[in-house]
């Protein structure tokens, strides 16, 4: 496996230029019914390619160098997600570096983040625990983290069966590129077919892992697989929506920049070479790696030090917005800039209660704390569309009352249109590249996909709930009803 890629650790280039040159290795990314030649020049990817390239380079940057990688045992530079906890002082560390990243990009970026490389240490940590009858799983997981780790790659995640008819288990769909499932083997690997949604951020990713999100019955154990991918791999095709990415950087600073693109993967009789082969025909093992709480635990801690990054940021547009024109001092508005402040500061405490929390676990690594990760989460899900009405709220219809672009304030009228647009204690250009930002926020297309995106990454939020309160230890609870009732 080592040798499929040249090794990009310990040599003179740059984390982002080595990410760019990557990136030129024949993926098959389509968008509006054609393949995308270079995704780093074309107009629906650039800005984001070059955001990313951007935030790979903070690794070489002397001010966060330090917080961001660690050295490895083989003497490699790695990407703070892949540090292994193995004291308090290790969890504190990954979290400030997964802060300073997801910061970066203002929380908006999720996968580039390091959700799915924090899951992958997972399996690499309990990969003896969690494989029982699969052999083979221990090994393999372990060259592959070892792999992503060493040459810095960026990896995302499938696991989403197509929505065709809810009401029917995979099986019962019949062959035609429904879900993914092995169609045959050969003695060099699995042939899979078939389609896996959704895959965020997978054009502009190194790597995909492929496996059921949703637990399997023993009826459908060709579609009980675990593998993983190159986005080059032969046979592999990336569907992607429709971009809402802008070439206007001034009048959309985040669309211009931050579009992570979602695809669908369509695989055409692809062939998965055994080592990269996970699992194959075990509902029950692949439901066990993918529920395990250690695993949860170190994965979901990312997400939530992103969760946090990306309430705060709305927490300092929708101040800026109510300061811009002036009404802070109404009780109202300080009511709404209060709420936001409170999902923040809710957030950020229970991040430090899983933190401080945090368990030793059997296998020498300490464990955040689940239950306040898993709150926080939910309460995510929640919080984040009543941000974006927040902010809507504040700002009423002025994100809907500026010039088509901020170069005409220096048109024409520009003396008249700087007089309208001035704020409270700005002048005009401050206030309207504020109200572009705000509107690319929550109003454009990809203010709207990031709201939907916030209800649903995990999940239903119904089944989540759900499995919160199934989790959680309630019998403390009843013990105090029963010390009054008897």
């Amino acid at each position: 496996m080592v040798e499929e890629r040249i090794k990009m650790a310990n040599t003179r280039m740059t984390a982002g230029k080595a990410y760019l040159d990557r990136l030129n290795d024949g993926r098959r990314v389509w968008l509006d019914g054609e393949i995308v030649p270079d995704i780093r020049s074309h107009p629906a990817f650039r800005g984001t390619v070059r955001s990313v390239a951007a935030l790979l380079d903070l690794q070489d940057a002397p001010a966060t160098k330090s917080q961001l990688t660690f050295k490895t045992d083989n003497g490699a530079k790695a990407h703070i997600a892949y540090l292994i906890p193995e004291s308090k002082q290790d969890l504190f560390r990954r979290s400030e570096g997964l802060r300073i990243w997801s910061e970066a990009t203002f929380g908006i970026m999720s996968r580039v983040a390091g959700f799915y490389r924090s899951q992958l240490t997972g399996w690499y940590i309990a990969r003896n625990l969690i494989s029982r009858e699969q052999p083979y799983f221990p090994q393999k997981i372990a060259d592959y983290y070892a792999y992503v780790r060493d040459n810095d790659l960026l990896v995302t995640a499938a696991g989403h069966d197509p929505q065709i008819d809810r009401t029917k288990l995979a099986h019962e769909l019949g062959d035609l590129y429904t879900a993914v499932r092995i169609v045959r083997e050969t003695e060099e690997g699995l042939v899979v077919r078939g389609a896996k949604m959704i895959g965020t951020g997978a054009p502009y990713m190194d790597e995909i892992v492929v496996s059921p999100h949703s637990k399997k019955t023993d009826d459908e154990q060709r579609y009980a697989v675990m593998f993983a991918i190159p986005a080059s791999h032969p046979g592999v095709h990336l569907i992607c929506r429709e971009s809402f990415a802008s070439d206007r950087e001034d009048d959309h600073p985040l669309s211009s920049r931050f579009d992570e693109m979602d695809a669908v993967l369509v695989f055409d009789d692809a062939l998965i070479p055994w080592e990269r082969v996970f699992v194959k025909d075990d509902p029950d093992a692949i439901w066990r790696i993918r529920s395990d709480r250690m695993v949860s635990a170190i994965s979901l801690h990312e997400n939530i030090v992103r969760l946090a990054s990306k309430l705060e940021f709305m927490a300092a547009v929708g101040t800026e917005l109510a300061e811009s024109i002036g009404i802070t001092k109404f009780a109202h508005v300080q009511e709404k800039l209060a709420e936001l402040y409170a999902q923040l500061e809710a957030i950020r405490a229970l991040l430090l209660s899983a933190e401080h929390r945090a368990t030793l676990h059997p296998l020498g690594v300490w464990e955040p704390a689940l239950e306040p990760i898993l709150t926080a989460k939910n309460l995510g899900n929640r919080y984040y569309p009543r941000a974006v009405e927040i902010l809507q709220q504040l700002s009423g219809a002025g994100m809907l009352q500026v010039p088509s672009t901020i170069a005409e304030l220096s048109g024409p009228l520009g003396s008249k249109l700087r007089t309208i647009y001035r704020g409270a204690d700005r002048d005009a250009e401050e206030r309207v590249k504020l109200l572009k930002l705000s509107w690319d926020l929550v109003g454009s297309r990809l203010g709207a996909r990031h709201e939907l995106y916030e209800r649903f990454y995990a999940g239903d939020p119904v089944r989540t709930y759900a499995g919160q309160y199934l989790a959680y230890d309630k019998q403390p609870l009843l013990d105090k009803v029963a010390r009054v009732t008897g």
